[in-house]
């Protein structure tokens, strides 16, 4: 016949049983936290980055691609308007016209070389810029002629004259179509690259619903020490939830502030391509509007100027990435030092 259980072996046994469901208890919020941590840090680091780098892309990329584009169309056809000023008027009569000709077909021509660089429609883009360099010095062939060379033979200036204008806005086929059709392409990439997509949003809603788990499961484990080790604070675990805390809030505002750039951007280049697609400029009619072409210029001029300073790169952007990474290991370090702690040193191990 068994002895009964004594006083003391109740007390012993009762011990050792909420101790070692306090140990499993502990295990769990730190398996937990552990996994939280390693998914929302994943999920933000990455779409953090992918912000930043569609910011460089804006930046170096699609943004010069457009603004090139517009800006070289707009040289070509203010070079054919001093063209057609000097042939109506004489170029003699024209102070300066010869000049500004050259000088626009000169810049048109850089801009094309511009464009081989920084074009973000790939290999397609490339083919259209490789056409369109062709035609150019078609054009330029047959335009030149066409203001100096024939200036005393009326049917062969109306010719050359007629030749340069097919080249330069025939439908399909002429310099102007062309970089329009690589122009839709570019935009159609750049609002791409400038729009949070579904996956990012996704991203940033994982990242911050596992901080979330993350810090309710870190006070919970508080609850858990305070109610169980008769201990209120743990030094370990409250910097935790600092940490979380700011991992929450700093990388997503400076994603916001990052994004709110490129939606700036991305409404001004719209403009850009707009001021240079819009029909009226493109008339070029120099006897009711002689100055549109040349304030479209300025204007894509100057709002490139302010484009390039918005997206000028932050350095404390790129920081921010860095102090995110190091955070993410404090979350993750941090409250696996201080658990494991109290798992191999309080009673309850000792009771199990």
């Amino acid at each position: 016949m068994r002895p009964r259980p004594t006083h003391w072996t109740r007390a012993f046994r009762a011990r050792r049983f909420s101790g070692s469901r306090t140990r499993r208890l502990l295990e769990l919020h730190l398996a937990v936290i552990v996994l939280a941590a390693l998914v929302s840090m994943t999920a933000l680091l990455v779409s953090y980055r992918e912000v930043q780098n569609a910011a460089g892309e804006m930046r170096t990329h699609a943004a010069p691609a457009v603004q090139g584009v517009s800006a070289t169309q707009l040289a070509l056809l203010r070079a054919h308007q001093e063209a057609e000023v000097s042939v109506r008027f004489g170029i003699d009569e024209v102070v300066g016209a010869g000049a500004r000709y050259e000088a626009q077909l000169s810049a048109a021509g850089q801009g094309l070389s511009r464009l081989s660089d920084v074009q973000i429609d790939g290999e397609r883009g490339r083919g259209v810029l490789a056409t369109v360099t062709g035609v150019l010095t078609s054009y330029s062939g047959s335009i030149t002629p066409g203001t100096v060379k024939y200036v005393d033979d009326d049917l062969m200036q109306r010719q050359k004259m007629s030749e340069a204008e097919r080249q330069l806005n025939r439908p399909g086929t002429g310099v102007v179509p062309r970089l329009d059709v690589l122009q839709e392409h570019q935009m159609r990439r750049m609002t791409r690259t400038s729009t949070l997509g579904p996956l990012q949003v996704t991203g940033w809603a994982v990242a911050e619903l596992g901080l979330l788990v993350l810090t309710l499961t870190t006070l919970s484990a508080l609850a858990l020490l305070r109610r169980r080790c008769g201990r209120s604070l743990d030094p370990w675990l409250l910097p935790t939830l600092l940490v979380a805390v700011a991992l929450a809030v700093v990388p997503l505002w400076a994603t916001a502030a990052t994004q709110e750039r490129l939606d700036a951007a991305r409404r001004q280049l719209v403009r850009i391509e707009d001021t240079a697609s819009d029909p009226l400029v493109r008339a070029g009619d120099t006897a009711r509007a002689p100055d549109r072409l040349a304030d479209a210029q300025q204007y894509v001029t100057r709002a490139s100027t302010e484009l390039r300073d918005g997206l000028a790169a932050r350095s404390w952007q790129s920081w921010t990435y860095y102090g995110a990474l190091g955070a993410g290991a404090l979350v993750l370090l941090l409250p696996a030092a201080g658990l494991s702690r109290r798992l191999n040193a309080d009673y309850y191990w000792r009771a199990g």
